[in-house]
């Protein structure tokens, strides 16, 4: 994995990605993720969350740009040990402490 956006300056969310950025997901898009499991656990009917869903997807694709905007070096060289090493934190931790200091998550 080269880097965690394609040719456009889209975000490539794949697992080891994702798993990078988790920390972050958790806290800055709290917010959405709640409302998402709110809808969920209200509505038994599938469909009466999908936008929510889309708002929760929506803030994770700003955020993963936000980080690679921001710590683009850290944060690509997270997430391609985390691919490398099949997403294994402990096989990354020196990684994931250049990330966290370059980004720390508010």
């Amino acid at each position: 994995m080269d880097s965690t956006m394609d040719a456009s300056g889209e975000p490539i969310p794949t697992s080891s990605v994702l798993m990078a950025a988790a920390k972050h997901i958790g806290t800055r898009c709290r917010g959405e993720n709640m409302a998402f499991l709110k809808c969920k656990k209200d509505d038994p009917n599938p469909e009466q969350c999908l936008d929510k869903g889309r708002q929760v997807t929506e803030f994770v694709l700003h955020l993963l740009k936000d980080l690679h905007q921001n710590c683009n070096k850290e944060m690509d060289a997270y997430a391609g040990c985390m691919y490398y090493h099949t997403n294994e934190f402990e096989l990354c931790r020196k990684e994931q402490q250049s990330f966290e200091k370059a980004c720390p998550f508010l």
